[in-house]
């Protein structure tokens, strides 16, 4: 089984079973599956990416955040993370 090393790997890794949930969606689609298994698929599709949507916020508050805050830009970091939070409510 393939295990990520780093972040970057991590993330490509979520983002490639997410394209493979989502194709899995349209081959259903295509052949006419019975509308609530497409759905409970659509939904793993949307539970994969809030999950790899997390691991970048993750990323980013350890790395350019933090990075920000030793500079000086506390504000603006700040900004920045409750926006992309804002928008997930």
């Amino acid at each position: 089984m393939y295990k990520p090393k780093n972040t970057h790997e991590k993330i490509l890794h979520r983002l490639r079973i997410s394209i493979g949930q989502l194709q899995k969606v349209e081959d259903m689609v295509s052949k006419g599956a019975y509308c609530l298994d497409v759905i409970h698929q659509s939904q793993a599709v949307q539970r994969a990416l809030k999950q790899t949507d997390h691991l970048i916020l993750e990323n980013h508050l350890k790395t350019c955040t933090a990075r920000d805050i030793k500079n000086g830009k506390t504000n603006t970091a700040i900004t920045e993370v409750m926006d992309i939070i804002k928008r997930w409510s």
